[in-house]
């Protein structure tokens, strides 16, 4: 075998076994999201009280549980995922069973016959739809192998079952990454398909045109960490490049003083069925305020600047206290060979923003010069 042969061969393997470990990973985490829905429907309609106080179970749980991927947001969502998905009932029998033909698997000792809180899993139907809807539905042995639980949750607002596999059927088939599939809803492309003349050129002039799912994509989703019992730090979404700056720009910020304190670093929020991150929080314990910065290693777009805003927006409706000022954020580029600092004060008047923030604020040549020495060492 020659070296050039060589190379591939292990490349090749160490992609395949990445892959594999990656669709792992995903397979488990949907099939718990699915049992967990169940459990909770099952329990809620064992009797009239349970069902009437759903709503409250589901915060107890949260609360007993006290685990980030548990949360009472993430309870709700497991059970509209099992209501909505009950093809995938099939699939999750026949993989319990298999495990309990494996007597040392971990699936076999968790599900011990003689224990006494297994009533409701033991009654596990294999739960398929009427004749009339599944001829609508993509088998949940293709789902679980081909989409992240992250695909699902941008679908399962989707009333319409057979819009919903419309989007199922063409994420799968284009392997979409969770940011193509959100953009094609959002470009209302299931009602363009269905005006179209021609449905099947407009399929494949958007397939051509997609992002596809990378290994990346998976393995970022807060769903899966969450899961694997990683925070939101110990996930590295940045170039490395982007990695050393913020971690620097932190101790910048508190190396200026003025009353700047350090909150978080990769700051997790969750707005509608989305979650994001914000590079660095900061409170300002002088004037009062949040400061949020975001930092890109590329040119400045405007969504950039409409990104930052809407963090500021949830700041001042969902973090803020009373006797708090309007968060600032400060919007960091490095552009080419150059630095560029933005503001953004969320409708902040900008009179009294220049007057009193700047003041305490880092200025603009201040952040730019940092960026700009900072590059040049790296």
């Amino acid at each position: 075998m020659k070296f050039d042969g060589l190379l591939q061969l292990i490349q090749n393997t160490s992609d395949v076994m990445q892959q594999g470990a990656v669709k792992a990973i995903n397979r488990m985490l949907t099939i718990r999201n699915w049992l967990i829905g169940y459990y909770i429907v099952e329990y809620e309609q064992n009797g009239e009280d349970r069902a009437h106080y759903g709503e409250s179970v589901l915060e107890t749980l949260a609360n007993k549980l006290n685990n980030a991927g548990l949360s009472y947001r993430n309870l709700r969502l497991f059970r509209q995922f099992y209501l909505s998905y009950p093809q995938i009932g099939q699939t999750v029998s026949d993989f319990l069973t298999h495990e309990f033909q494996i007597r040392q698997s971990p699936i076999a000792k968790l599900y011990n016959p003689d224990n006494e809180h297994n009533e409701i899993w033991q009654s596990l139907p294999a739960k398929l739809p009427d004749s009339k809807l599944l001829s609508h539905m993509i088998s949940g042995e293709k789902l679980l192998n081909s989409l992240s639980f992250t695909h699902f949750v941008q679908v399962l607002p989707i009333e319409n079952p057979v819009k919903r596999t419309f989007y199922e059927t063409e994420c799968i088939k284009g392997a979409w990454s969770v940011r193509e599939l959100q953009r094609q809803i959002g470009t209302l492309y299931y009602e363009r398909s269905g005006m179209s003349r021609k449905p099947e050129l407009l399929s494949e002039q958007v397939q051509q045109s997609v992002e596809q799912l990378s290994i990346r994509e998976i393995i970022k989703s807060p769903f899966t960490f969450e899961f694997l019992g990683l925070k939101a730090k110990d996930v590295v979404y940045e170039s490395d490049l982007e990695q050393a700056l913020i971690e620097n720009l932190q101790e910048f910020m508190l190396e200026l003083g003025h009353g700047i304190c350090f909150e978080a670093r990769q700051k997790r929020i969750v707005i509608g069925d989305e979650y994001f991150f914000i590079d660095l929080v900061f409170y300002h314990r002088i004037l009062k305020c949040h400061i949020l910065i975001e930092l890109k290693t590329k040119e400045v777009k405007h969504e950039h600047i409409g990104q930052l805003n809407v963090y500021l927006n949830y700041y001042k409706k969902e973090v803020m206290r009373p006797d708090d000022n309007s968060p600032v954020g400060i919007l960091l580029v490095t552009e080419g060979n150059k630095a560029l600092v933005e503001y953004a004060t969320a409708g902040m008047n900008e009179k009294l923003f220049v007057s009193k923030y700047l003041v305490e604020l880092p200025s603009k040549q201040q952040l730019e010069e940092f960026i700009m020495r900072e590059l040049k060492k790296m």
